[in-house]
């Protein structure tokens, strides 16, 4: 088996299990860079257990990453709005609720890319057509608003609109 393909199922069998164990911070054991790539396919599975985890690992990934070199969070950000690009080819499930689940961790990328979520539901910004993928939008930017309320205090009116 080769190396990614191990870690993409050792990556799977953490986000899986249920033994009560904190699986972000096994996961941060990994190198970061590498295991990038495993959870983002998994943000998009099928399975609302193993996408909920992804997401939450990718932001604490991400977040860990940003401290260490912050240039290379940002590629990872650039990434998954790049995947909800028409250009793209692809549809990009999971990347919104990834994408606010990251800037809930880390301030940093919050302040760099909160507006990017919000022209996400925005009629006059990104908006995203597609229903399934503005309700990602609007989960990700609800953890947000929890998470970073200075950041977002000036985007409070828009509380009410979703």
């Amino acid at each position: 088996m080769s190396g990614l393909r191990k870690l993409k199922n050792e990556v799977y069998t953490l986000l899986a299990r249920d033994d009560g164990k904190s699986f972000p911070d096994e996961i941060l054991g990994y190198n970061l860079k590498r295991v990038v790539n495993p959870l983002i396919s998994y943000i998009q599975s099928c399975d609302e257990h193993i996408r909920a985890r992804a997401v939450v690992s990718l932001g604490q990934v991400v977040a860990t990453l940003a401290d260490r070199d912050m240039e290379s969070a940002r590629v990872v950000m650039r990434r998954l709005m790049w995947s909800l690009n028409d250009e793209s080819g692809g549809i990009g499930w999971g990347a919104p609720e990834s994408m606010g689940e990251i800037m809930a961790v880390h301030g940093g990328l919050a302040r760099e890319f909160h507006r990017i979520l919000i022209s996400y539901v925005d009629s006059e910004g990104n908006y995203l057509e597609y229903e399934p993928l503005r309700q990602g939008a609007v989960k990700g930017l609800k953890r947000l608003f929890a998470a970073q309320p200075l950041i977002m205090a000036p985007y409070t009116h828009l509380l009410g609109t979703f």
